[in-house]
């Protein structure tokens, strides 16, 4: 999902707020009628924060699982995924990241206290993935092994694979 048009930046603080958790139950509750089938959120980068603090927030199950893809992991910014109430979380969780992600607010050894944290999820894996090539630009972007250039495919196929079969 894209953006609100009532909060057009989205910063971390605002991944975490109730109106934003509102909006979110909104849409998933939206896409359970529509379309019958279980919603997993997938949050990537800044997304993290906001897939993390739903499953924190959303108390009943409408929501079959989440998966993390290169989390903000910095004790520095509000919302930061590992500074989260992950013990609430009792869904499924897949937390993807890439070895090279060099996003400072991302770094890959940092990406264990997730799985840490995730005490009561019924299914977690964490999946530190390799690969990919010619990465460009800001190091906190698509084009980046943050954003697992090169392998975006493989990415997207491990995501899939693991909802349909979640294992750790």
């Amino acid at each position: 999902m894209g953006r609100p048009s009532d909060i057009p930046d989205l910063d971390y603080a605002d991944r975490i707020s109730i109106a934003h958790m509102q909006d979110i139950k909104t849409l998933v509750a939206y896409l359970q009628k529509d379309t019958g089938l279980p919603v997993w959120l997938v949050g990537t980068s800044r997304g993290s924060v906001s897939a993390t603090a739903a499953a924190i927030s959303f108390t009943d199950d409408r929501l079959a699982g989440i998966v993390l893809s290169s989390s903000v992991v910095s004790y520095s910014k509000a919302g930061a995924v590992p500074t989260q109430a992950l013990e609430k979380i009792h869904i499924p969780v897949l937390v993807l990241h890439h070895e090279k992600d060099a996003c400072k607010v991302c770094a890959p050894r940092e990406v264990p206290a997730i799985i840490k944290g995730l005490k009561n999820a019924p299914v977690k894996k964490l999946l530190m993935v390799s690969g990919g090539e010619n990465p460009s630009g800001d190091a906190c972007e698509a084009l980046h092994y943050h954003g697992f250039i090169g392998m975006e495919k493989t990415a997207v196929g491990l995501i899939t694979a693991w909802i349909k079969s979640p294992s750790p």
